[in-house]
């Protein structure tokens, strides 16, 4: 009687019991549950902290564009001259947070950063609308500049450098413009050895697991298994 009493008090979504032995096909799930809610906004925006060489730490959010279940990978997109790229240059050690409030549910990441395979990034380049093509062009992210208007001549210097015809776009046919990758932009693969799950509970008695896997040594191909355990809150 008194445990039925305290379910209820202190009810959270659970868990599974016993829990699986990798994290990811609940972490996909989660992910894709956060897409198909219209209400949330930016479902896939994710924290990305990183330090320098200094072991100064900083932080930004970025938006999951991949999570492959399989490897433990997840995949974000950014400028290879940012703070967060030269961070990752010096320490690839990074950590991830995902948080849908709605949902009441959380995903924390530790891993390793690698820069995604050149074609991977030309094929999500691809993909991109014209705007964002452009705009990965023409900022030098995070370097100064005098003011929005500034920024708005810098793009269109990059539109007559790249040589595309300013028709298209006028014309309302700017799907036909072939803009390249830039060199200096693309992809990172994040490989998890570490993921913790959070489900928000009542009475703030949260349910959590976390999982942890030694990732492969130099000259190893496979990762270690899957260790889970549960956690107080």
């Amino acid at each position: 009687m008194t445990g039925g009493f305290f379910d209820e008090a202190f009810d959270a979504e659970q868990l599974p019991d016993p829990l699986p032995n990798n994290p990811f096909g609940l972490l996909t799930e989660w992910f894709n549950e956060a897409r198909e809610r219209v209400s949330l906004l930016n479902w896939n925006t994710m924290g990305l902290a990183t330090v320098d060489a200094q072991g100064r730490p900083s932080s930004r959010m970025v938006l999951c564009k991949d999570i492959r279940p399989d490897e433990g990978v997840l995949v974000f997109y950014t400028n290879y001259r940012s703070r967060k790229a030269r961070d990752l240059e010096m320490n690839p050690r990074c950590a991830l947070l995902m948080h849908w409030d709605e949902l009441g549910r959380q995903v924390r990441v530790e891993g390793l950063a690698e820069k995604s395979p050149e074609e991977e990034s030309d094929r999500y380049f691809a993909t991109r609308p014209w705007e964002s093509k452009i705009g990965a062009w023409a900022s030098e992210q995070s370097a100064p500049i005098e003011s929005r208007d500034a920024m708005i001549e810098k793009i269109a210097e990059t539109v007559a450098q790249l040589g595309l015809d300013l028709s298209m776009i006028v014309d309302g046919h700017p799907e036909d413009l072939e803009i390249p990758r830039p060199p200096f932009w693309g992809g990172y693969r994040v490989r998890a050895e570490a993921v913790e799950l959070w489900c928000n509970g009542a009475g703030r008695v949260h349910e959590r697991a976390r999982w942890e896997r030694k990732l492969p040594e130099a000259g190893q191909h496979a990762a270690g298994e899957w260790q889970s355990t549960r956690l107080q809150p």
